[in-house]
Protein backbone atom coordinates (compact mmCIF):
# COMPACT_ATOMS: atom_id res chain seq x y z
CA UNK A 1 0.00 0.00 0.00
CA UNK A 2 1.34 3.51 -0.70
CA UNK A 3 0.46 4.88 2.92
CA UNK A 4 3.16 5.94 5.15
CA UNK A 5 4.30 3.55 8.05
CA UNK A 6 3.09 3.87 11.38
CA UNK A 7 4.79 0.21 12.73
CA UNK A 8 9.05 -0.19 12.90
CA UNK A 9 9.37 3.28 12.65
CA UNK A 10 11.13 5.65 15.19
CA UNK A 11 8.17 7.58 16.69
CA UNK A 12 10.04 10.75 18.02
CA UNK A 13 7.82 10.26 21.06
CA UNK A 14 9.81 10.70 24.42
CA UNK A 15 10.84 6.92 26.29
CA UNK A 16 8.96 8.41 29.41
CA UNK A 17 6.09 9.49 27.83
CA UNK A 18 5.18 6.04 26.12
CA UNK A 19 5.91 3.85 29.51
CA UNK A 20 3.01 6.12 31.39
CA UNK A 21 0.82 5.86 28.73
CA UNK A 22 1.62 1.89 28.18
CA UNK A 23 1.43 1.38 32.33
CA UNK A 24 -1.96 3.58 32.16
CA UNK A 25 -3.62 1.49 29.12
CA UNK A 26 -3.55 -1.50 31.24
CA UNK A 27 -4.45 0.54 34.27
CA UNK A 28 -8.47 0.71 33.51
CA UNK A 29 -11.10 -1.09 31.12
CA UNK A 30 -11.53 1.06 28.33
CA UNK A 31 -13.28 3.99 27.79
CA UNK A 32 -12.01 5.08 31.64
CA UNK A 33 -13.31 8.76 31.12
CA UNK A 34 -12.13 10.11 34.56
CA UNK A 35 -8.66 8.54 33.86
CA UNK A 36 -8.47 10.39 30.66
CA UNK A 37 -9.47 13.41 32.19
CA UNK A 38 -6.66 13.04 34.58
CA UNK A 39 -3.98 12.31 31.95
CA UNK A 40 -5.86 15.47 29.77
CA UNK A 41 -4.90 17.74 33.27
CA UNK A 42 -2.02 16.38 34.47
CA UNK A 43 -0.11 14.42 31.26
CA UNK A 44 0.63 11.22 31.05
CA UNK A 45 3.75 10.89 32.91
CA UNK A 46 2.21 12.96 36.29
CA UNK A 47 -0.50 10.60 36.00
CA UNK A 48 1.42 7.59 36.15
CA UNK A 49 3.37 8.92 38.88
CA UNK A 50 0.47 9.93 40.98
CA UNK A 51 -0.93 6.89 40.60
CA UNK A 52 2.17 4.73 41.23
CA UNK A 53 3.30 6.95 44.46
CA UNK A 54 -0.48 5.97 45.93
CA UNK A 55 -1.56 9.74 45.61
CA UNK A 56 -5.71 9.68 46.47
CA UNK A 57 -6.96 10.49 43.35
CA UNK A 58 -10.97 10.85 44.32
CA UNK A 59 -13.36 8.47 44.40
CA UNK A 60 -14.40 9.03 40.46
CA UNK A 61 -10.56 7.94 39.13
CA UNK A 62 -9.82 5.98 42.32
CA UNK A 63 -12.84 3.45 41.11
CA UNK A 64 -11.58 3.11 37.60
CA UNK A 65 -8.14 2.13 38.80
CA UNK A 66 -8.50 0.62 41.70
CA UNK A 67 -8.61 -2.92 40.73
CA UNK A 68 -5.79 -2.92 38.44
CA UNK A 69 -3.35 0.00 40.50
CA UNK A 70 -0.54 -2.52 41.78
CA UNK A 71 -0.09 -3.29 38.38
CA UNK A 72 2.24 -2.47 36.55
CA UNK A 73 3.84 -4.57 33.16
CA UNK A 74 4.76 -1.96 30.63
CA UNK A 75 8.74 -3.64 30.27
CA UNK A 76 6.58 -6.80 28.66
CA UNK A 77 3.57 -4.78 27.12
CA UNK A 78 6.37 -3.16 24.96
CA UNK A 79 8.72 -6.09 24.30
CA UNK A 80 5.53 -7.96 23.41
CA UNK A 81 4.40 -5.77 20.53
CA UNK A 82 8.05 -4.72 19.57
CA UNK A 83 8.28 -9.04 18.90
CA UNK A 84 4.87 -8.64 16.57
CA UNK A 85 6.11 -5.76 14.40
CA UNK A 86 3.98 -3.27 16.00
CA UNK A 87 4.47 -0.52 18.12
CA UNK A 88 2.29 1.42 20.73
CA UNK A 89 1.08 4.62 18.97
CA UNK A 90 0.19 7.79 21.26
CA UNK A 91 -1.38 10.94 21.16
CA UNK A 92 2.04 12.80 21.46
CA UNK A 93 2.96 10.88 17.97
CA UNK A 94 3.22 12.69 14.77
CA UNK A 95 1.75 9.25 13.26
CA UNK A 96 -1.38 9.89 15.84
CA UNK A 97 -4.84 10.26 13.83
CA UNK A 98 -5.68 13.52 15.08
CA UNK A 99 -8.50 14.48 12.64
CA UNK A 100 -10.21 10.91 13.59
CA UNK A 101 -10.44 11.75 17.38
CA UNK A 102 -11.48 15.11 17.08
CA UNK A 103 -14.86 13.68 16.90
CA UNK A 104 -14.55 12.62 20.96
CA UNK A 105 -14.87 16.47 21.22
CA UNK A 106 -18.42 16.85 18.79
CA UNK A 107 -20.92 19.22 20.18
CA UNK A 108 -23.51 16.56 19.76
CA UNK A 109 -22.13 14.23 22.53
CA UNK A 110 -23.46 17.03 25.02
CA UNK A 111 -20.61 15.87 27.41
CA UNK A 112 -21.08 12.11 28.08
CA UNK A 113 -18.65 10.62 29.96
CA UNK A 114 -18.39 7.20 27.91
CA UNK A 115 -17.20 9.25 24.51
CA UNK A 116 -13.90 9.81 25.60
CA UNK A 117 -10.61 8.46 22.97
CA UNK A 118 -8.20 5.80 23.47
CA UNK A 119 -5.50 7.03 25.73
CA UNK A 120 -3.34 5.05 23.22
CA UNK A 121 -3.64 2.73 20.44
CA UNK A 122 -1.31 -0.86 19.92
CA UNK A 123 -1.17 -0.82 15.98
CA UNK A 124 0.49 -3.81 13.48
CA UNK A 125 1.07 -3.41 10.09
CA UNK A 126 2.79 -1.42 7.78
CA UNK A 127 -0.33 1.61 7.07
CA UNK A 128 -0.31 4.84 8.49
CA UNK A 129 -3.32 5.25 10.47
CA UNK A 130 -3.26 9.19 10.37
CA UNK A 131 -3.19 8.58 6.77
CA UNK A 132 -5.56 6.24 6.48
CA UNK A 133 -8.25 8.18 8.52
CA UNK A 134 -7.47 11.54 8.02
CA UNK A 135 -7.72 14.43 6.11
CA UNK A 136 -7.94 13.53 2.19
CA UNK A 137 -7.89 10.12 2.76
CA UNK A 138 -11.29 9.15 3.16
CA UNK A 139 -12.19 5.84 4.98
CA UNK A 140 -15.66 3.88 5.25
CA UNK A 141 -16.41 1.45 8.32
CA UNK A 142 -18.53 -1.33 6.50
CA UNK A 143 -20.12 -3.18 9.63
CA UNK A 144 -22.81 -5.83 9.70
CA UNK A 145 -24.46 -8.98 11.12
CA UNK A 146 -22.23 -12.13 11.77
CA UNK A 147 -24.75 -14.62 10.43
CA UNK A 148 -24.73 -12.65 6.95
CA UNK A 149 -26.68 -13.36 3.90
CA UNK A 150 -25.14 -14.42 0.53
CA UNK A 151 -26.68 -10.93 -0.43
CA UNK A 152 -25.06 -9.30 2.65
CA UNK A 153 -22.04 -10.66 2.16
CA UNK A 154 -21.47 -9.87 -1.66
CA UNK A 155 -22.58 -6.23 -1.24
CA UNK A 156 -19.92 -5.81 1.57
CA UNK A 157 -17.28 -7.69 -0.69
CA UNK A 158 -17.88 -6.40 -4.11
CA UNK A 159 -18.45 -2.31 -2.57
CA UNK A 160 -16.00 -2.61 -0.47
CA UNK A 161 -13.44 -3.56 -3.17
CA UNK A 162 -15.13 -0.57 -5.74
CA UNK A 163 -14.29 1.74 -2.62
CA UNK A 164 -10.56 0.69 -2.43
CA UNK A 165 -10.32 0.98 -6.09
CA UNK A 166 -11.54 4.50 -5.44
CA UNK A 167 -8.81 4.89 -2.93
CA UNK A 168 -11.02 5.10 0.32
CA UNK A 169 -9.89 2.72 3.12
CA UNK A 170 -12.19 0.45 4.79
CA UNK A 171 -12.53 -0.24 8.50
CA UNK A 172 -14.23 -3.37 9.94
CA UNK A 173 -14.12 -5.24 12.80
CA UNK A 174 -12.62 -8.60 11.57
CA UNK A 175 -15.58 -10.57 12.48
CA UNK A 176 -17.82 -13.01 11.04
CA UNK A 177 -19.86 -12.27 7.95
CA UNK A 178 -20.18 -8.75 6.76
CA UNK A 179 -16.64 -7.53 8.41
CA UNK A 180 -14.99 -10.25 6.93
CA UNK A 181 -16.86 -10.17 3.68
CA UNK A 182 -15.54 -6.35 3.73
CA UNK A 183 -11.67 -7.21 4.39
CA UNK A 184 -11.40 -9.30 1.94
CA UNK A 185 -13.48 -7.17 -0.80
CA UNK A 186 -10.58 -4.78 0.00
CA UNK A 187 -7.53 -7.11 0.03
CA UNK A 188 -8.44 -8.77 -3.30
CA UNK A 189 -7.73 -5.58 -4.66
CA UNK A 190 -4.71 -4.51 -2.95
CA UNK A 191 -6.81 -1.78 -0.76
CA UNK A 192 -6.07 -0.36 2.19
CA UNK A 193 -7.95 -1.99 4.91
CA UNK A 194 -8.29 -1.40 9.26
CA UNK A 195 -9.35 -4.35 11.28
CA UNK A 196 -10.09 -2.46 14.80
CA UNK A 197 -10.18 -5.51 17.78
CA UNK A 198 -11.56 -6.10 20.61
CA UNK A 199 -8.25 -8.31 22.28
CA UNK A 200 -5.06 -7.90 21.95
CA UNK A 201 -3.35 -7.11 18.27
CA UNK A 202 -1.32 -10.87 18.70
CA UNK A 203 -4.64 -12.50 19.19
CA UNK A 204 -6.90 -14.15 16.38
CA UNK A 205 -10.30 -13.69 17.04
CA UNK A 206 -12.45 -15.50 15.65
CA UNK A 207 -9.64 -18.23 15.28
CA UNK A 208 -10.69 -18.83 11.71
CA UNK A 209 -9.81 -15.41 10.49
CA UNK A 210 -5.88 -16.11 11.86
CA UNK A 211 -4.94 -16.06 8.25
CA UNK A 212 -7.53 -13.20 7.30
CA UNK A 213 -5.56 -10.97 10.55
CA UNK A 214 -2.16 -11.93 8.95
CA UNK A 215 -3.03 -10.67 5.30
CA UNK A 216 -4.72 -7.33 6.69
CA UNK A 217 -1.65 -7.07 9.30
CA UNK A 218 0.52 -7.36 6.10
CA UNK A 219 -1.00 -4.98 4.09
CA UNK A 220 -3.00 -2.36 6.42
CA UNK A 221 -3.41 -2.27 10.02
CA UNK A 222 -4.47 -4.21 12.89
CA UNK A 223 -5.32 -1.95 15.60
CA UNK A 224 -6.99 -1.94 19.04
CA UNK A 225 -6.29 0.13 22.76
CA UNK A 226 -6.38 -3.19 24.87
CA UNK A 227 -2.53 -4.62 25.40
CA UNK A 228 -1.30 -7.49 23.77
CA UNK A 229 -2.53 -10.68 25.70
CA UNK A 230 -6.08 -8.76 26.26
CA UNK A 231 -8.71 -11.82 25.82
CA UNK A 232 -12.17 -10.90 23.77
CA UNK A 233 -15.11 -10.10 25.78
CA UNK A 234 -18.67 -9.09 25.49
CA UNK A 235 -18.14 -5.28 27.29
CA UNK A 236 -14.97 -4.91 24.79
CA UNK A 237 -16.65 -5.14 21.19
CA UNK A 238 -19.17 -2.27 22.66
CA UNK A 239 -16.31 -0.70 23.36
CA UNK A 240 -14.76 -1.08 20.59
CA UNK A 241 -17.53 -0.19 18.23
CA UNK A 242 -16.95 3.49 19.02
CA UNK A 243 -13.05 3.31 17.49
CA UNK A 244 -14.73 1.94 14.38
CA UNK A 245 -17.31 4.44 13.64
CA UNK A 246 -14.19 7.12 14.96
CA UNK A 247 -11.64 6.09 11.91
CA UNK A 248 -14.21 6.60 9.44
CA UNK A 249 -15.74 9.63 7.53
CA UNK A 250 -18.61 7.21 7.79
CA UNK A 251 -19.84 4.24 8.71
CA UNK A 252 -22.30 1.92 5.95
CA UNK A 253 -24.59 -1.09 8.03
CA UNK A 254 -25.01 -3.66 4.95
CA UNK A 255 -27.27 -5.70 7.04
CA UNK A 256 -28.21 -5.48 10.81
CA UNK A 257 -30.74 -7.40 12.84
CA UNK A 258 -33.15 -5.77 15.27
CA UNK A 259 -30.40 -6.26 17.99
CA UNK A 260 -26.91 -6.15 16.55
CA UNK A 261 -23.66 -4.43 17.45
CA UNK A 262 -23.43 -2.91 13.79
CA UNK A 263 -26.39 -1.11 14.57
CA UNK A 264 -24.56 0.25 17.65
CA UNK A 265 -21.74 1.04 15.37
CA UNK A 266 -23.98 3.03 13.15
CA UNK A 267 -25.52 4.78 16.67
CA UNK A 268 -21.92 5.68 17.64
CA UNK A 269 -20.65 6.43 14.32
CA UNK A 270 -24.07 9.49 14.46
CA UNK A 271 -23.44 10.76 17.55
CA UNK A 272 -19.55 11.25 16.59
CA UNK A 273 -20.78 13.32 14.20
CA UNK A 274 -20.27 11.10 11.55
CA UNK A 275 -21.89 10.10 8.35
CA UNK A 276 -24.97 7.03 8.63
CA UNK A 277 -25.47 4.86 5.79
CA UNK A 278 -27.71 1.64 5.70
CA UNK A 279 -28.26 -0.62 2.44
CA UNK A 280 -32.03 -2.06 1.98
CA UNK A 281 -32.69 -5.66 1.96
CA UNK A 282 -35.67 -7.77 1.11
CA UNK A 283 -38.08 -6.76 3.82
CA UNK A 284 -38.50 -10.60 4.34
CA UNK A 285 -34.91 -10.94 6.10
CA UNK A 286 -34.45 -10.19 9.20
CA UNK A 287 -31.25 -9.21 9.25
CA UNK A 288 -32.65 -6.32 7.16
CA UNK A 289 -34.89 -5.37 10.35
CA UNK A 290 -32.51 -3.39 12.10
CA UNK A 291 -30.87 -1.54 8.62
CA UNK A 292 -34.45 -0.27 7.47
CA UNK A 293 -34.76 1.08 11.30
CA UNK A 294 -31.51 2.92 11.06
CA UNK A 295 -32.86 4.16 7.53
CA UNK A 296 -35.87 5.83 9.25
CA UNK A 297 -33.48 8.04 11.43
CA UNK A 298 -32.73 10.96 10.83
CA UNK A 299 -29.69 12.00 9.40
CA UNK A 300 -29.17 8.59 7.79
CA UNK A 301 -28.94 8.13 4.01
CA UNK A 302 -30.07 4.94 2.48
CA UNK A 303 -27.57 3.74 -0.40
CA UNK A 304 -28.44 1.89 -3.60
CA UNK A 305 -24.93 2.03 -4.80
CA UNK A 306 -21.69 2.36 -4.15
CA UNK A 307 -21.70 5.59 -6.10
CA UNK A 308 -24.57 6.79 -3.54
CA UNK A 309 -21.47 6.24 -0.88
CA UNK A 310 -19.09 7.83 -2.77
CA UNK A 311 -21.76 10.97 -3.24
CA UNK A 312 -21.53 10.87 1.13
CA UNK A 313 -18.02 10.44 1.70
CA UNK A 314 -15.87 10.57 -1.50
CA UNK A 315 -13.71 13.87 -2.66
CA UNK A 316 -15.90 17.00 -2.36
CA UNK A 317 -18.24 17.67 -5.23
CA UNK A 318 -18.43 13.48 -6.44
CA UNK A 319 -22.34 13.06 -7.23
CA UNK A 320 -23.81 9.56 -8.09
CA UNK A 321 -25.00 9.13 -11.56
CA UNK A 322 -28.25 9.22 -11.74
CA UNK A 323 -29.69 5.23 -13.07
CA UNK A 324 -29.99 4.56 -16.85
CA UNK A 325 -34.23 4.71 -17.07
CA UNK A 326 -35.18 2.47 -19.62
CA UNK A 327 -36.41 3.88 -22.85
CA UNK A 328 -39.91 3.11 -24.22
CA UNK A 329 -40.89 3.09 -27.95
CA UNK A 330 -43.34 6.17 -27.37
CA UNK A 331 -40.56 7.89 -25.61
CA UNK A 332 -40.15 11.74 -27.28
CA UNK A 333 -43.19 11.19 -29.16
CA UNK A 334 -45.48 14.66 -29.30
CA UNK A 335 -48.67 13.98 -27.27
CA UNK A 336 -50.90 14.08 -30.62
CA UNK A 337 -48.64 10.89 -32.15
CA UNK A 338 -48.95 9.03 -28.62
CA UNK A 339 -53.02 9.54 -28.51
CA UNK A 340 -53.02 8.29 -32.30
CA UNK A 341 -51.11 5.17 -31.46
CA UNK A 342 -53.42 4.67 -28.80
CA UNK A 343 -56.27 4.67 -30.79
CA UNK A 344 -54.48 1.95 -33.24
CA UNK A 345 -56.42 -1.51 -32.50
CA UNK A 346 -53.93 -4.26 -32.56
CA UNK A 347 -52.94 -5.45 -36.36
CA UNK A 348 -56.31 -4.11 -37.51
CA UNK A 349 -56.29 -0.93 -40.36
CA UNK A 350 -57.61 2.17 -38.94
CA UNK A 351 -58.58 5.53 -41.77
CA UNK A 352 -57.36 8.87 -40.51
CA UNK A 353 -61.14 9.73 -39.36
CA UNK A 354 -61.53 6.73 -37.33
CA UNK A 355 -58.24 7.39 -35.57
CA UNK A 356 -59.29 10.77 -35.12
CA UNK A 357 -62.43 9.70 -33.02
CA UNK A 358 -61.16 7.36 -31.50
CA UNK A 359 -57.99 9.82 -29.97
CA UNK A 360 -59.76 12.84 -30.01
CA UNK A 361 -56.74 14.33 -31.80
CA UNK A 362 -57.72 17.46 -34.41
CA UNK A 363 -58.66 15.25 -37.82
CA UNK A 364 -56.34 17.85 -39.53
CA UNK A 365 -53.81 16.90 -36.98
CA UNK A 366 -54.19 12.92 -37.50
CA UNK A 367 -51.70 13.10 -40.56
CA UNK A 368 -48.66 15.25 -38.97
CA UNK A 369 -49.12 12.83 -35.94
CA UNK A 370 -49.01 9.44 -38.33
CA UNK A 371 -45.77 10.94 -40.14
CA UNK A 372 -44.05 11.17 -36.81
CA UNK A 373 -45.72 7.57 -36.41
CA UNK A 374 -43.91 6.25 -39.44
CA UNK A 375 -40.81 7.88 -38.98
CA UNK A 376 -40.24 5.65 -35.86
CA UNK A 377 -41.54 2.89 -37.01
CA UNK A 378 -44.29 2.41 -34.95
CA UNK A 379 -47.16 2.80 -38.15
CA UNK A 380 -47.46 1.93 -41.40
CA UNK A 381 -49.59 2.57 -44.34
CA UNK A 382 -52.38 -0.03 -45.38
CA UNK A 383 -53.68 0.71 -48.98
CA UNK A 384 -54.38 4.10 -49.94
CA UNK A 385 -56.14 5.47 -46.85
CA UNK A 386 -55.45 3.06 -43.70
CA UNK A 387 -52.89 2.60 -41.07
CA UNK A 388 -51.98 0.20 -39.14
CA UNK A 389 -49.33 -1.61 -36.87
CA UNK A 390 -46.41 -3.06 -38.67
CA UNK A 391 -46.67 -6.69 -38.76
Amino acid sequence: MSAGTDAGTGTGVAEGVLRARAYLMRLAEPPAPRLAHLVALLGPVEAAERIRGGADLGRHVGGEVAGRRDVDRVDADLDAVRALGGRLLVPEDAAWPTAAMAAFEHPDLHGSTDWVAPLGLWVRGPGSLATLSDGAHRSVAVVGSRAATGYGKWVAREWSASLADEGLTVVSGAAFGIDAAAHRGCLAVNGATVAVLACGIERAYPAAHARLLETIAAQGLVVSEYPVGTVPARHRFLVRNRLIAALASGTLVVEAGARSGAARTALAARDLGRLVMAVPGPVTSALSVGSHHLARQPGVSLVGSVDHVLEDVGPAGRLATPPARPRGPLDGLSMPAVRVHGALRGFATSTVGALARESGVDPRAVPAALDELAAARLVVPDGERGWCRPG
